[in-house]
């Protein structure tokens, strides 16, 4: 497994590629944000670390001209900014998860094992289940021609559902790709946002697209089918 950190603090950059490679990964190091961005468009990383205040480039931009290039390789934005804003702005960039500094090293770790289990190979940008397109660079979806609004959360769970179609997908497995790992909540927040899913998705289209499979979990499909 082969992973990219983006960040300008040089001891804590080496910190982490010491502890990473303890872990048996594969890791290269950038200090400024253009130099990352060269490293991610070209060679093939299983996640990115990725800092916000970065010279040249910062990390949001970085983020950016990533899903707009339709690399889909997961990331992961580690920084000391840690308003509410600073992480939706990350999230709607493209960034797959958030850790604010100072964090926890074993969650640090959590949080890679996670993106990885999520998409270790870069995810193709456009997942198309019927009609339903789930754009995964721009974060955005539509039935056919009419745009959908999702919120961030929503937006990613119909995005854990897209990349595995036709399949049943249980609420444990939603759970462990949406939700991060310090997350000690009730699993049947799930069944909130699939049912605020079914009413953005489906109901104004007269459709059926998220089965509930019972006992079992949840299966995204073609509703024209």
């Amino acid at each position: 497994m082969r992973l990219l950190i983006v960040e300008d603090e040089r001891e804590l950059a080496e910190s982490l590629r010491r502890g990473l490679t303890a872990e048996g990964y594969t890791v290269d190091v950038a200090h400024d944000g253009s130099i990352g961005l060269e490293l991610a468009l070209s060679e093939g990383y299983q996640a990115i670390i990725l800092d916000l205040m970065l010279p040249r480039l910062n990390g949001y931009q970085v983020c950016a001209r990533l899903r707009e290039s339709r690399v889909g390789t997961p990331v992961l934005v580690l920084t000391a900014k840690d308003g509410e804003y600073d992480e939706a702005e990350a999230l709607d960039t493209g960034a797959d998860d958030y850790l604010t500094k100072p964090f926890s090293y074993v969650v640090l770790l959590a949080r890679v094992r996670a993106l990885l289990r999520r998409g270790g190979e870069p995810r193709p940008a456009l997942l198309k289940v019927g009609d339903l397109v789930v754009d995964q660079a721009r974060r955005v979806c539509s039935r056919g021609p009419t745009p959908i609004t999702l919120t961030a959360k929503q937006f990613s769970v119909l995005a854990c559902l897209a990349r595995r179609a036709n399949t049943v997908v249980s609420k444990g497995e939603i759970l462990d790709e949406v939700w991060d790992a310090a997350y000690e909540g009730d699993l049947n927040i799930v069944e909130v946002y699939i049912r605020a899913l079914r009413r953005s998705i489906d109901v104004p289209f007269g459709l059926m697209s998220i089965q509930t499979i019972r006992g079992a979990g949840y299966r995204l499909v073609d509703a024209r089918a």
